[in-house]
Parts: structure tokens; C-alpha cells; sequence
């Protein structure tokens, strides 16, 4: 099978994007995809794959998200801003609810976050604090700045899902190790947590956070935007933070400007970037990828996006 699709970017988090509105395969399939075009030995690589889907009556398009070993995360909200570009662009729109795969989200065109970068504002929630719907196999329904004996560790830790399950501890410094040794644990499916779990470690700076995230399905990464949905949260709901807040989120791939309210949305305004576009031969039986033409690269969209990261670095 030869695909078509854009490589694209939120936040540094990177992903291979194929509108897939006209393109009918079952899971198992879409899953062998994945694997083969984002996998990082390959020719194309990415932090997942990205599917724009048809809409409904209720959504003006969907999205999915497949993780690199295959799996389908419920949602990834710096690849829901790619999403939604490419679907603004196809449908000529500036905002939409877009289906997610347990839940919805909206999302807008937004002012430029800096010079020459596209901007999408999303808002995702309700943030849901009842880990039995994970489910997490603790004594508690909710775990909100406590530590979790499982863990190779006795940080506290807040649990939220922004639907897709998160643990997020504040720390004064990120231990990166003991990050991986955590996530590690989680991304084990183990009896009390069988659908595993994201594991983000976040630091407060003035009006800003820094996140550091073991992912689910794709290990330490550079960004994950429903991490930094989670994170902002939790900071606001262990007092860290006001809701209604504007904090700035950084995490090794960018940033995005985030706030949380009291009823559990969050809304993120962040890059989608579009870096270049092509199509590959994929066997997804053996979840390999070949025969890599690329038709044109984003030059002033890379040159955007690197002038930013060089302002924060």
C-alpha cells in the first residue's frame, strides 16, 4: 500500500499525518502503519501516526492517533492541532468539534504564538479525577498529591485523565532516570493498571510549568500536549497555579500557553506545524516502510518554528 501524508509537528512532538477521510482499513491494519511509519529506524519516523477521518453530524471531522507499537491513544492533543489545521484546510473552516476516540474536542484557528507559526487553540475536558474508570487498582477513587505504592518511588503523585490516562508529579528538578523507571513500571500493563498509564514529572516556574513525560506507547518524549493539559491542571488543582490562569508550558520540543478552569477544560494554544510532504510504500503485515519520495519541504514554516525555539532555548 502507498500512502500519502504530511509530516508535521505540536510542540516538537512529530507525526506522520494521512487523511484517511476516503481510505477504509480495518484497526489491525491502520495499527501495522503505525508501526511502520513511525518507527524511527525507518525512512519517515514519528512520535505516532495521525488520522484525519470523516465527520458526522456533530463533528466536522475526526481524529485518531495510533502510538509507534501499534496501540490507539484516546487522544493526543499536539497532534489534534495538526489534525485540525488539515481539516480547517480541506473544509475551509476556522473552528470545528472534532471527534476524538472516546471523547470530543474543539478547536480554533488562534493568533500566532510568534512570527510565521500556525496556531491552534484546542480546549479538551472534562479533566476526569476518578481512576476506576482507568482503571487504577488503588484503595482510592481519586489520588490527588498522594504517592502510589506500586511505584519505584515515594513521590505524590495527581492522577487525571485528559481522557487518556496521566500521573503527574511536581518536582523541584527532573530526575530523568527515575522518570524512565516510573513510566517503565506503568507502561508494563501490570494487574492494577492493565491499560497502562502517560508519567509526567513537572517543575513550577513563574507562571510557567516544565514537563517531562514518559508516553505511553512511545516511551521518554519530548512533548506530549495532553500531558501538558493534565499537568496544568494538576498544578491548579493542588494550588500551584489559579484556574483561569494563562501559564506558559514548556517542554523539550516547545511550548504552548495553556489554562485551566475549574470545571475541568483545559484549553492549549500551540503550533501545528507542517514541515514537509510526501508518501511511502508501507507492508503493514511486517510494519515496514520504503520507497520515500518526499514532494516539497515547509521552509518557512521549519524557520519559524526554529527561530522560536532558539528565543526560549
Amino acid at each position: 500500500m502507498r500512502f500519502d501524508f504530511i509530516k508535521c509537528h505540536g510542540s516538537g512532538n512529530d507525526f506522520p499525518l494521512i487523511d484517511a477521510r476516503e481510505i477504509q482499513l480495518d484497526d489491525m491494519v491502520w495499527a501495522g502503519v503505525a508501526r511502520a511509519l513511525a518507527d524511527r529506524r525507518g525512512p519517515v519516523g514519528g512520535d505516532g501516526l495521525l488520522l484525519l477521518t470523516p465527520g458526522d453530524k456533530i463533528h466536522a471531522f475526526g481524529m485518531r492517533m495510533f502510538n509507534p507499537d501499534g496501540s490507539e491513544a484516546e487522544t493526543c492533543l499536539n497532534g489534534l492541532r495538526c489534525v485540525a489545521r488539515l481539516g480547517f484546510e480541506a473544509l475551509g473552516m476556522d473552528r470545528a468539534l472534532v471527534r476524538l476516540k472516546t471523547s470530543a474536542a474543539e478547536a480554533a484557528r488562534d493568533a500566532a504564538i510568534a512570527p510565521g507559526v500556525a496556531t491552534i487553540r484546542e480546549t479538551a475536558g472534562p479533566a476526569d479525577l476518578d481512576v476506576t474508570h482507568w482503571p487504577l487498582a488503588i484503595e482510592l477513587h481519586q489520588n490527588v498529591q498522594q504517592p502510589i505504592a506500586m511505584l519505584p518511588t515515594d513521590r505524590p503523585f495527581t492522577a487525571v485523565a485528559m481522557p487518556n490516562p496521566h500521573l503527574v508529579s511536581f518536582v523541584e528538578k527532573v530526575d530523568e532516570a527515575e522518570l524512565v523507571r516510573v513510566g517503565e513500571v506503568c507502561e508494563a500493563a501490570p494487574d492494577w493498571l492493565p491499560n497502562r498509564a502517560n508519567v509526567s514529572y513537572v517543575e513550577v516556574r513563574p507562571d510557567a510549568l516544565f514537563v517531562r513525560t514518559f508516553e505511553r506507547g512511545v516511551g521518554l518524549t519530548d512533548s506530549c500536549g495532553s500531558a501538558m493539559a493534565a499537568s496544568t491542571f494538576a498544578a491548579c488543582l493542588t494550588g500551584r497555579a489559579d484556574f483561569g490562569e494563562e501559564l506558559t508550558v514548556f517542554n523539550r520540543g516547545g511550548l504552548v500557553r495553556a489554562q485551566a478552569e475549574s470545571d475541568g477544560m483545559v484549553r492549549l494554544s500551540g503550533n501545528a506545524t507542517f514541515e514537509w510532504e510526501g508518501a511511502a510504500e508501507v507492508d503493514a503485515a511486517r510494519g515496514l516502510a520504503g520507497d520515500l519520495i518526499v514532494a516539497r519541504h515547509f521552509d518557512d514554516e521549519i524557520a519559524a518554528w526554529a527561530r522560536l525555539v532558539e528565543a526560549i532555548a
